[in-house]
């Protein structure tokens, strides 16, 4: 493979630390009150979570690795709608910083996409901050429309 190709397949063992190495790409665009180490923190533990759900059958991370290092990864799992429809759900996406605006997130996002259709899935649905501008130009580019908001106010 040259190292210029970018290549999206399913996690492995030996994945783990490029996509643990991503964890503090999804604390981005986390709201200016909320403490970004402990955003990272659960980045970290999200990722975790995912790997292992993956290697139990439960779930779906794909990695994209150029030149043999892992550049982006995303998981995706099924999730009931509080309507009683059955969603994939794309728990974490990260692309690395070197390789944003390159189209390893679009990549990444269609393998997401072809798992939920694979299981007879007909929606895609994921979360992002809503101060992530960059991710909600990148998801609304893709289609992505927003289904929920959520609110959140400063307590005294």
């Amino acid at each position: 493979m040259t190292p210029d190709v970018v290549e999206v397949r399913p996690v492995t063992d030996a994945d783990r630390e490029g996509v643990m190495a991503l964890a503090p790409r999804l604390a981005e665009g986390v709201a200016a009150w909320r403490d970004r180490s402990a955003a990272i923190a659960a980045a970290g533990s999200w990722l975790a979570d995912s790997l292992a759900r993956a290697a139990e059958g439960r779930a779906g991370v794909f990695v994209a690795v150029r030149g043999g290092t892992v550049v982006g990864v995303v998981s995706v799992s099924e999730q009931r709608h509080f309507t009683g429809a059955v969603d994939g759900y794309v728990g974490e996406l990260a692309v690395a910083a070197h390789a944003s605006r390159q189209g390893v997130g679009r990549l990444l996002m269609a393998a997401a996409e072809r798992w939920a259709r694979d299981r007879g899935l007909r929606h895609l649905t994921l979360q992002t901050g809503a101060a992530n501008a960059t991710a909600l130009r990148f998801y609304e580019a893709l289609g992505y429309r927003p289904e929920e908001i959520r609110l959140t106010r400063a307590l005294d």
